[in-house]
């Protein structure tokens, strides 16, 4: 009897457990890329203790994947020697590891799954506990299987109506941080229901849970339907019966309210996430640099929405533009489907998945003075490159307007394209 984060924990410990407990639980996988890896194997090798299940461990190379420099290059070859010498079974680098760990069906309604990196939260739009740990946190649950947690405290935000054309999940949460601000869910549960959630498809609603990071969250997390069972059973091979795990009779620290309809497009503006605008206060201003990827924002819809709006076009001749499929999958779908032709007849450079351009090592990085306007969910100074450049931040269809004028540009004046 309680919020989803209680009912979630509950059934892993056996007993209902309320916010304020601490508790010690088994978790179902656990998690780390490139850049964590490292640290958790040097973990691992000082406790010197044998992993107890080589199943639960998943291993990404995404980051900086293929190698920009040696340092990654150098991660990666003590990566894959650690899989080799442990006979690890889950290794991959088809993507960032957030999407791949969903489309491979490790994700599951009611599992929990730690993860060395702070977007592990994304989980939660599986109805799934999912937080990101310190590395340390993670070698040490490779020979444990457990890993210790405090029931969090949650805030309900309820999301009614419907969204006007050419505004999107996206734009909804960069609203959200911005009433919110970054500390205004510090290790809370954040939990997104009502009509709008609802009515939303599983593209759309991962964008919630995954930028509840951005607002301090412990976990964000949407409760399983209809739609995450379908999405599961013909999109993943994880093989269910499949729990549509729910809040019953939930104490909410408190409810957020927001009617979606009188939302317009929004902007993440430097330097902060909760720097939120409407996108009609920035209008107009100069970009260098538009980048479509990421965790957030470089699923097959997408990039579906951005090479639609640039169909018979071309982008600005002096704005970069970049479009990172978020997984192999996602980029083959698009090949098939004749989008990455149409975006490289646009003038858009597309490159190989994975993180991209997000963490500024490679594949787009920024120079001082100039200005990104991205699908990411992060911005904060040298984000992407130089400490002097800006970054701002936006949904794909925004994105891909921007584009062809050079200046940030409202997406509902080319709409026709996007419905």
């Amino acid at each position: 009897m309680g919020t989803l984060i209680e009912e979630i924990f509950s059934r892993k410990a056996g007993r209902q457990v309320h916010a304020g407990e601490i508790l010690l639980l088994d978790v179902d996988y656990i998690m780390s890329h490139d850049n964590t890896t490292p640290l958790a194997i040097k973990a691992f090798r000082d406790i010197g203790k044998l992993i107890l299940d080589k199943n639960k461990i998943v291993l990404h190379l995404d980051h900086a994947y293929p190698a920009p420099n040696v340092l990654a290059a150098e991660n990666h070859k003590k990566i894959i020697e650690f899989v080799r010498e442990q006979g690890l079974p889950h290794f991959f680098h088809q993507g960032v590891c957030h999407q791949v760990m969903i489309e491979e069906g490790f994700i599951t309604p009611g599992s929990i799954v730690i993860g060395a990196d702070s977007h592990s939260n994304t989980y939660g739009a599986m109805g799934a506990f999912g937080a990101g740990l310190g590395s340390t946190e993670i070698g040490v649950a490779w020979v444990t299987g457990k890993c210790w947690f405090k029931v969090p405290e949650t805030i309900r935000i309820e999301l009614t109506g419907a969204a006007q054309p050419g505004v999107y999940a996206k734009d909804v949460m960069i609203y959200i941080a911005g009433m919110m601000g970054m500390d205004g869910g510090t290790y809370r549960s954040v939990e997104f229901g009502g009509e709008y959630i609802e009515n939303l498809p599983m593209h759309e609603r991962i964008v919630f849970p995954n930028m509840s990071t951005e607002i301090g969250a412990k976990c964000g997390l949407i409760a399983a339907d209809d739609v995450t069972i379908d999405y599961l059973e013909t999109q993943t091979p994880a093989k269910g019966p499949f729990e549509k795990i729910r809040p019953v009779n939930p104490r909410y620290e408190r409810v957020i309210e927001i009617d979606v309809a009188g939302l317009s497009p929004q902007v993440a503006c430097h330097p902060d996430v909760d720097n939120a605008k409407p996108l009609t206060e920035v209008e107009g201003l100069e970009v260098h640099e538009v980048y479509i990827g990421t965790c957030t924002n470089a699923r097959y819809e997408d990039i579906e929405i951005v090479a639609r709006m640039l169909e018979g076009k071309r982008v600005n001749e002096f704005t970069r533009v970049i479009v990172t499929p978020a997984s192999d999958r996602i980029y083959k779908k698009a090949m098939q489907n004749g989008l990455i032709e149409i975006l490289l007849n646009a003038g858009c450079t597309v490159t190989g998945s994975g993180c991209g351009a997000c963490i500024g090592r490679h594949g787009g990085i920024l120079a001082a003075g100039e200005r990104a306007l991205t699908t990411m969910n992060r911005n904060f100074i040298g984000r992407m490159g130089s400490p002097l450049s800006e970054v701002y931040l936006a949904s794909p269809a925004t994105a891909a307007a921007t584009a062809l004028t050079g200046r940030i540009t409202d997406p509902r004046k080319s709409f026709e394209l996007v419905k």
